[in-house]
C-alpha cells in the first residue's frame, strides 16, 4: 500500500510540476512600454524577450503560458497552397494539424523554421542562431516523463503487454528527444527545395524503436532500462513540378501508416494500442510521395524491411547446429532483412478536410520470419463532424510466415542448440528475441504466424487547451507471436490531453485491459524462457489489468 500511496503521489506532483515550474519564475513581466504584448503588436517581441539567452528563454515559455500558440508574425508567408483542402485541426489541443500520414514532410502546408523552439528563440540574438535561422535549421526537442498504477505486480514488465507503462507501479523516464533539421518549404511552386533530420531519443522508449543491428545491444544483449536509438536520420528533396508535388526520402524513418506514433508530442494519449504497439516502428530506405492532385497522394516506397539497417541485408553468420528448418552451415543474421522490399499508400482527402482515408501496404517481401519482418496491410480513417468532435480510426491485418512453432519437441531443441537465426551464438541475443509462433498443432514444424488489429479514437474538445480521447479496442494475436499470448484482446481507455502552454502538456488516463482466451497479464518477457527458448519467462496469471496512468511532455 505505502508503494501505491507514493507512485500516487509521484503521478499527482507530475500533473502540477508545470503550475509549480510556472510559480518560480519571476512574478512581474519585463516592461518595455505600456504596449508591449507580441500578441498585440508583434513588433515588440524581441523587446519583450530582452537580450541573454536565458533570458529569453524563460520570457519565452512566461510570454506562451496559458496560451494556445505563439504570436503571428503577419508579414509571415502563407503556411498552405491556395486552394489546398482546409488544415482540420490545431495543436494544442491535437498533436496534428493535418491528418497523419507518413515517410514525407506535409505536402503543400509546410515551410521551414515553422517549428515553435523555445530553444531556438533563446538563440536568437547569437551568431549561431543568426547562422541557423538564415539556413533553416532548427534543433529543438522534448523532456517525456511518466508513470503508473497498476493491478499488476511483477517486476520488470508486469504490464505486458500494454506498452509505454511497461513495468507496473513505477515512474520513468519514456523520451528525451532532440531534433536537428530543416524542412522543405512545399508550400511554394517556383524551386527545388531540399531538407534532413537528425533524432536522437534516449529513455525506456528506445526498446519500442530499436532496430536490430543499430545499437541494438542494449536491449538484446542487456535488456536496459533506459538506452538511446536513432529513429530518424534522413535527408529530402521537394520537386514542386511533377504534378501537385514530388518529395523523395532516403534514410531512416518512421513507418508509414498508423494514427499513432512512436514521438510522445504525436499521440493523443500516453499509453498505445496494442494496434499501434505490434505493427512496423521504423523503415529503412527510399519513400516517394507524390501529390497527384491536391487531394490525392500516391506514395511508393523501396526499404530494407522493418527494424532492420542495410548491413543486415547480406550479413551472415555460423550456424552451430544444421537441422530441418535450418539446414546449412550458415544462415542470414536477421531473414527479414531483405532488400527491396515495397511499400504503397494512397492517401484522399476532401476540400472540406473534414474526411480523409489513407490505405497501406508496408514493407511487403516474401515475409520471411525475422526480426519483425511484418507483411502490414491495412489503414486509416478520419472524420470530422465539428469543431469539437472528430474520429480517427484504423485496422490492418499482417503476418509473417514459416515462423518455428514453440509447441513442437523438434523445434524446442533447435533453438536450445542454437539452430536459428535468433538462438545462434552469433546472432548475440540475450534478451528479447523474436517470439516463436503458439501454432495449431504440435507436430507442426512451422506456421504462419498472424495477428489483426482495430481500434479508434473519439475525440471532444472543448477548447483549444483541453482534449478527452476515448479508445476502444479488439486485438487477435492468432498465433501468440506478437504479444507471447495467444489470445484476442479487449482494450477501453479514456484519456486527457491538458496544455498549460503550447510547450507543456499532461495526459492523464485510465484504462481497462482484458484478455478473452488465456491469462496474458502479470507476467515477465524480460527473460529466456526454458531450454533458451525466449519467451514468457514468468507466466502471466491475470486476464485483467486496470492501470491509471500520466505523463508530462515539456517542449524545448
Amino acid at each position: 500500500m505505502k508503494k501505491f500511496l507514493l507512485v500516487g503521489a509521484s503521478l499527482v506532483a507530475l500533473g502540477a510540476a508545470s503550475g509549480a515550474w510556472a510559480a518560480d519564475l519571476p512574478t512581474k513581466a519585463p516592461v518595455y512600454g505600456p504596449d508591449c504584448d507580441p500578441y498585440k503588436n508583434y513588433n515588440c517581441l524581441d523587446a519583450y524577450l530582452g537580450d541573454g539567452f536565458l533570458q529569453r528563454l524563460v520570457n519565452y515559455y512566461r510570454l506562451e503560458w496559458d496560451r494556445d500558440g505563439p504570436p503571428t508574425d503577419p508579414k509571415a508567408p502563407p503556411s498552405r497552397r491556395d486552394g489546398w483542402p482546409a488544415t482540420p485541426e490545431t495543436t494544442p489541443p491535437m498533436p496534428f494539424t493535418e491528418w497523419p500520414y507518413g515517410g514525407t514532410t506535409t505536402i503543400g502546408v509546410n515551410r521551414p523554421s515553422s517549428a515553435d523552439s523555445p530553444l531556438m528563440v533563446a538563440l536568437g540574438n547569437t551568431s549561431l542562431g543568426h547562422w541557423m535561422n538564415d539556413n533553416h535549421i532548427q534543433i529543438y526537442g522534448w523532456i517525456n516523463e511518466g508513470g503508473n498504477l497498476s493491478t499488476n505486480s511483477t517486476h520488470p514488465g508486469g504490464n505486458w503487454p500494454t506498452s509505454y507503462a511497461y513495468t507496473p507501479n513505477t515512474l520513468q523516464l519514456d523520451q528525451a528527444v532532440l531534433y536537428i533539421e530543416r524542412t522543405p518549404d512545399t508550400v511554394q511552386t517556383d524551386h527545388l527545395d531540399w531538407g534532413f533530420r537528425l533524432s536522437g531519443i534516449y529513455g525506456e522508449n528506445y526498446r519500442y524503436t530499436t532496430s536490430y543491428g543499430l545499437g541494438s545491444y542494449q536491449l538484446l544483449g542487456h535488456n536496459l532500462t533506459n538506452g538511446w536509438d536513432l529513429p530518424m536520420e534522413y535527408v529530402e528533396l521537394y520537386d514542386p513540378w511533377v504534378m501537385q508535388g514530388l518529395l523523395i526520402r532516403v534514410g531512416r524513418y518512421i513507418s508509414l501508416p498508423d494514427i499513432e506514433a512512436q514521438l510522445a508530442p504525436n499521440n493523443y494519449m500516453y499509453t498505445h494500442s496494442y494496434t499501434y504497439t505490434f505493427d512496423n516502428y521504423t523503415n529503412t530506405g527510399i519513400q516517394s510521395t507524390l501529390a497527384v492532385t491536391k487531394n490525392f497522394f500516391l506514395q511508393l516506397g523501396l526499404t530494407v524491411g522493418t527494424e532492420a539497417p542495410f548491413w543486415h541485408a547480406s550479413a551472415s553468420i555460423p550456424n552451430p547446429f544444421p537441422n530441418q528448418l535450418y539446414p546449412n552451415g550458415s544462415f542470414h543474421k536477421d531473414p527479414g532483412a531483405q532488400w527491396p522490399s515495397v511499400t504503397t499508400c494512397a492517401r484522399y482527402q476532401t476540400d472540406s478536410g473534414n474526411d480523409n482515408i489513407y490505405l497501406c501496404a508496408d514493407a511487403i517481401n516474401n515475409g520471411e520470419w525475422g526480426y519483425n519482418n511484418l507483411q502490414w496491410f491495412g489503414g486509416t480513417y478520419y472524420h470530422k463532424f465539428n469543431d469539437h468532435w472528430h474520429l480517427s480510426y484504423e485496422a490492418y491485418t499482417l503476418y509473417q510466415k514459416d515462423v518455428p512453432n514453440v509447441f513442437n519437441p523438434t523445434v524446442q531443441t533447435i533453438v536450445a542448440n542454437g539452430g536459428t537465426p535468433f538462438s545462434a551464438p552469433g546472432a548475440d541475443i540475450n534478451f528479447n528475441a523474436p517470439n516463436l509462433a503458439q501454432c495449431k498443432t504440435a507436430t507442426q514444424l512451422t506456421c504462419t504466424a498472424q495477428s489483426f488489429g482495430t481500434t479508434a479514437y473519439l475525440n471532444y474538445s472543448p477548447d483549444h487547451m483541453n482534449n478527452f480521447s476515448f479508445r476502444p479496442e479488439f486485438f487477435d494475436d492468432m498465433e501468440g507471436q506478437r504479444t507471447g499470448v495467444k489470445t484476442r484482446y479487449v482494450n477501453v481507455s479514456l484519456g486527457w490531453q491538458h496544455w498549460f502552454s503550447p510547450q507543456i502538456e499532461a495526459r492523464p488516463e485510465i484504462g481497462f485491459y482484458h484478455s478473452i482466451d488465456q491469462a496474458a497479464f502479470n507476467g515477465s518477457v524480460s527473460i529466456p524462457g526454458p531450454n533458451g527458448i525466449q519467451g514468457l519467462a514468468t507466466a502471466p496469471n491475470r486476464f485483467n489489468e486496470f492501470l491509471l496512468a500520466s505523463d508530462v511532455i515539456f517542449h524545448f
